[in-house]
């Protein structure tokens, strides 16, 4: 048998997302042998909503649609949610809308089972090009009509993933622009439609169809047949390296606890078809829970100072210091798109040079003050090898600029070796709210600036900022996916000019002293707005026969400018076409 159990404890009546019939304050499981455990919950604040199976089908709908219809158009709002499903069986519909992270509690994403639908889209309309900022993660999912739709753009991680049917990445064959998959089961196809360019790593289906400019695939088991550059499809049969990111669970006795997988080398497929993804278990206890109406930076550090990790609840801190993470083997895990606001100036969060830091789940947005760096891994000069224990990044987004004004000379500063980037979206905004975007209103120069060696990116996304997209000066580097679209609004010529001859500055710039650095599968795309605005080069690397490029493609859409060469002085320039013929070469 199953027990609800109730109260009218008053956190229940906090904020639009409170369940108001179930008490927050417990969890309770059940299990085939009709054993009942009640345990003393964690309190995740008003904007986590945890569901159980006890619960009527009618009861959580109720709450599902309160949640999406404030996320369902909410680009630049300030709501952030996260619907969280303990172990069991639910019949319920989910649509997934801004700022919004739907995951299982289970250790295995067939321990949560959502029969009728989990799916992303548009809303209104068939393209899904702002499609941003939303999460399906340890969850098996089985289509009421046998498909899921999963219509997304950037900046939308899907993980452990079961989808018992099979996939469409795409509504009605309206346009989408790129996306993310790992760690994920699809029983049946996958079809992508126009998506135009997507990257899947650790995982497994029945089958792959379609590809348009740009779909790698890393450590895929029944990867799509054909090869670059027709189709444009990229495939590399083994991940190096790789730490899925870390995730809440509840084990039989309704405890708590964040488990961090362990390191994998060389892997291909998913990490849990033993059941659970290998790792160890950290519990509850040794995290301390922030909240973003109480907490503040000094609050923060004082916790991490006594040697706790932190799980952020979502919502938006504002920050008027910076978050110091100086302990190893700190884990930093966000729920529900929590929010890093760089205020004053100041840097959101920074890193000691020290082993196994890991950041999960994190949105920094950059403040009206210009910031010298958002989020900065290790100090600069860091020196220290962490190849056995590395520090790593998972989802994690930065915006400057749409909601707000906003202003950060680099985003994301990665100065410690052997680090990980797993999934990331570094966004100068090109469209907004409250007149905050604009060359002189949200500025950027650099996206991503790596120091350190050895340093390996999945899913790199890096787009719109003022000079070089991506600035690379460590040795040792590999970049699995770039996309990039370079900014749309230089004024002018002279506003857009890097060096004496050289128009613009390369979206992806590997410095000329590093002597090995290689990359798989990236797009340059211009959307020039002004007329008379050109590019010389979209990548520029040092002619090196360890500096190895992959499978690469400029793309020139609308009506204005040129992308002059692809690589250096190779690949001839992408003109201005409406039939949007792209430019495809490797290198050397």
């Amino acid at each position: 048998m199953e027990k609800v159990l109730r109260c009218n404890h008053p956190r229940n009546f906090r904020g639009p997302g409170a369940v108001v019939e179930f008490c927050l304050l417990l969890a309770v499981v059940a299990y085939p042998t009709g054993r009942v455990v009640a345990a003393s919950k964690p309190d995740f604040g008003p904007n986590v909503l945890i569901f159980n199976p006890s619960m009527p089908a009618a009861a959580i709908q109720e709450q599902i649609d309160k949640v999406y219809s404030i996320q369902q158009n909410n680009q630049f709002g300030p709501a952030r949610n996260a619907l969280l499903f303990l172990p069991g069986a639910y019949n319920v519909d989910v649509p997934v809308g801004y700022y919004t992270q739907v995951l299982g509690l289970g250790a295995s994403p067939d321990n949560v089972n959502i029969t009728g639908g989990l799916h992303a889209g548009p809303g209104r309309g068939n393209a899904a090009l702002v499609t941003f900022w939303r999460a399906a993660e340890g969850l098996s999912v089985t289509p009421s009509n046998g498909v899921m739709q999963w219509a997304v753009s950037q900046a939308v991680p899907f993980r452990r993933m079961h989808v018992r049917g099979d996939m469409v990445l795409h509504q009605n064959n309206g346009y989408a622009s790129g996306g993310w998959m790992s760690d994920a089961l699809i029983d049946g196809n996958v079809v992508s439609g126009p998506q135009q360019q997507w990257i899947s790593r650790n995982t497994e289906w029945g089958g792959w169809k379609g590809a348009n400019w740009n779909m790698v695939f890393v450590g895929v088991l029944n990867a799509p047949e054909g090869a670059w550059p027709t189709p444009a499809i990229t495939k590399v049969a083994q991940t190096p390296i790789i730490r899925e990111k870390p995730f809440l669970q509840v084990d039989a006795k309704g405890n708590y606890s964040v488990r961090v997988p362990s390191l994998r080398t060389n892997s291909s497929g998913v990490s849990w078809r033993a059941g659970s993804t290998p790792g160890k278990d950290i519990p509850i206890s040794r995290f301390y829970i922030a909240r973003p109406d109480v907490d503040t930076a000094a609050t923060i550090n004082a916790q991490l100072a006594k040697g706790k990790s932190l799980l952020l609840t979502p919502g938006i801190y504002n920050l008027n210091d910076t978050i110091r993470v100086t302990r190893a083997n700190t884990v930093v895990l966000g729920l529900g798109f929590a929010t890093l606001a760089a205020n004053n100036g100041v840097a959101a969060m920074s890193t000691a040079d020290v082993d196994g830091v890991v950041i999960a789940g994190l949105f920094f947005d950059a403040g009206a003050a210009n910031s010298p760096v958002l989020l900065e891994v290790g100090p600069d000069g860091s020196k220290a090898r962490h190849a056995g224990n590395p520090i790593s990044l998972h989802d994690v987004f930065f915006r400057v600029g749409g909601a707000a004004v906003g202003r950060a000379s680099v985003n994301l500063r990665v100065n410690s070796s052997d680090t990980i980037v797993d999934h990331t979206w570094i966004w100068r905004a090109d469209h907004g709210v409250n007149q905050s975007v604009g060359w002189k209103i949200n500025t950027s120069a650099n996206g991503l600036v790596v120091n350190g060696n050895n340093v390996t990116v999945y899913g790199l996304f890096v787009e719109h900022h003022q000079e070089f997209q991506v600035v690379w000066n460590g040795n040792g580097g590999r970049v699995y996916f770039y996309q990039c679209e370079i900014p749309y609004d230089p004024p002018d010529q002279a506003s857009y000019t890097s060096a004496p001859g050289t128009n613009g500055w390369a979206a992806y710039k590997v410095a000329g002293n590093v002597t090995s650095h290689e990359a798989w599968g990236l797009g340059v795309y211009s959307v020039f707005r002004n007329k008379g605005v050109v590019l010389t080069r979209a990548i520029e690397a040092p002619n090196n026969p360890n500096v190895k490029f992959h499978d690469l493609i400029t793309v020139c859409i609308g009506a204005n400018g040129e992308i002059g060469n692809v690589i250096n002085n190779t690949g001839g320039a992408t003109t201005p076409n409406v039939r949007l013929t792209p430019k495809v070469t490797n290198f050397p």
